[in-house]
């Protein structure tokens, strides 16, 4: 009798062991699950990572990485179909979609082309494209709005979910989860509907929920690469403009022992508004002339470039200067759009008659400095020149008021052109350096070189500005008459 109970007490301490032995292994069995499950999410994620970096560094389209996006999100929640949305002007729109994803509003008036349609794909395509959801509208706008994710395991049961006769597009399980990057919305990633029948559980939303992290960072990262690609784009065409505007600018000015000239040309971008141009009219005159186009960048470049091609063919045109500036307003008016306008001094530099004739468009008052023999010194000379700018009035507005305006212009008499760059340039104070600076500067250096001139104006406009960024191009013509011959 003992024994049975010996034996009977061993064999019900063997199947207590053997439960327990039974449950850790379960137990042990569903760690190793998990930690499988865990590994294939990780593997999955940096297999994703993998694919979205190799794309950026290939300069995907965006089109593209979002459909990498919604393809990685099916393969990793063995998923039939997924979708991603963008925000459009405050609206997120379907702009990724990959099998058939059940629109996720009623759009019945849509359906009644269904029969009709030769294409279920192209038809859902436009229907998830037609779809729009305001931010807290829906599923979407209410992840958008939230910036969490939407597990659904059993949509039917939910309130929240739409759901159609059409049974492709009957909708079982679902996970939104927003695509952020350091807080800022990116866009939603939705994905529906497992293979395996089974509906999306915890694991599945962390698995989507790592992806959409990482997407958000593909897509910041694919902001940048489009923007640094952009900004050398325009990085190339902003040299290659100041190159070819470099080359407009003359290189070397009319050989003339009388006249001395220099000039001094900053843009204060990659390319200007600028011009100046000095070139030879006939063996005794000198066409000399300083324009400021509005605005800055490549469109004032372009306009001065069609401002000095008129200029060099309309000044062997016309010996009047107001006559060439008046049929330059009337042939640049139509390319110059609203709000751009051209200020321009055109001189005619005469060595015979000593003298020079110019006309004002709206541009700042030239410089005389008149020597005088008998004191040995210079004093500055008023030029009353009225006109208006390039572009700005009617033409017969302008033909009125621009006129000619001649002044002599006899050895060691200094003639000088600036644009308001000079002029207009602020210190820390907000102080303009101004006309007065201007003729301070200039008369200490008159009975040196043209060269020497700017160099000093420039010098002491340095010193006011404390060589804080240029705003404004800076440009600065300088003629002296040497009177030490006539030949050009």
């Amino acid at each position: 009798m003992i024994f049975l109970y010996l034996i009977f007490g061993l064999i019900i301490g063997l199947t207590f062991s053997l439960v327990i032995y039974f449950k850790q292994r379960t137990i042990i069995v569903e760690l190793e699950n998990d930690k499988e499950l865990l590994h294939q999410e990780k593997q999955t994620v940096i297999e994703f990572i993998h694919s979205l970096i190799q794309s950026i560094d290939e300069g995907t389209k965006r089109s593209d990485l979002y459909q990498r996006i919604v393809h990685c999100a099916i393969l990793s929640n063995r998923a039939l179909s997924a979708c991603l949305y963008e925000s459009y002007n405050g609206t997120f729109r379907a702009v990724a979609t990959e099998g058939l994803f059940p629109p996720l509003k009623n759009l019945k008036e849509l359906y009644k082309h269904y029969f009709t349609s030769t294409s279920r794909t192209e038809l859902i395509e436009t229907i998830l494209r037609s779809e729009s959801f305001a931010l807290g509208e829906g599923l979407i706008g209410t992840v958008a709005q939230t910036k969490k994710t939407i597990l659904i395991p059993h949509a039917k049961d939910d309130p929240r979910v739409i759901q159609h006769y059409e049974p492709t597009l009957m909708l079982h399980s679902i996970i939104i989860a927003p695509i952020l990057f350091k807080n800022n919305l990116l866009g939603v990633l939705a994905v529906a509907n497992p293979i395996d029948s089974l509906p999306f559980n915890s694991e599945d939303q962390s698995v989507t929920e790592s992806l959409a992290e990482q997407a958000g960072m593909a897509i910041h990262n694919s902001n940048l690469m489009n923007l640094l690609i952009e900004q050398k784009k325009i990085d190339f065409d902003l040299s290659l403009a100041s190159n070819i505007q470099g080359m407009l600018l003359p290189k070397q000015f009319p050989k003339n022992n009388s006249i001395q000239i220099d000039a001094y040309y900053q843009p204060a971008q990659k390319v200007g508004g600028d011009l100046y141009d000095v070139f030879a009219l006939s063996e005794n005159k000198i066409g000399i002339a300083i324009a400021d186009v509005s605005g800055k960048g490549i469109p004032a470049s372009i306009l001065m470039a069609i401002c000095q091609t008129n200029l060099r063919h309309l000044a062997q045109k016309h010996t009047s200067p107001s006559a060439v500036l008046k049929e330059m307003n009337f042939v640049m008016h139509p390319e110059i759009r609203q709000g751009m306008f051209i200020t321009i001094t055109y001189a005619i530099l005469d060595t015979i008659s000593n003298t020079i004739t110019l006309a004002r468009a709206g541009h700042e008052l030239p410089l005389i400095f008149k020597y005088n023999d008998k004191e040995d010194s210079y004093h500055h000379e008023k030029i009353i020149s009225p006109g208006m700018a390039l572009g700005m009035v009617p033409q017969d507005i302008f033909d009125n008021v621009i006129q000619d305006t001649s002044i002599s212009f006899n050895p060691k008499d200094t003639f000088i052109l600036y644009t308001d760059g000079i002029t207009e340039a602020t210190n820390k104070e907000d102080e303009e350096f101004g006309i007065n600076r201007l003729n301070r500067s200039i008369l200490p250096s008159l009975k040196s070189s043209t060269k020497n001139i700017n160099e000093k104006v420039i010098t002491d406009l340095e010193e006011f500005t404390e060589q804080t960024k240029n705003m404004d191009d800076l440009t600065l013509v300088t003629i002296k008459y040497t009177g030490l011959g006539h030949s050009l």
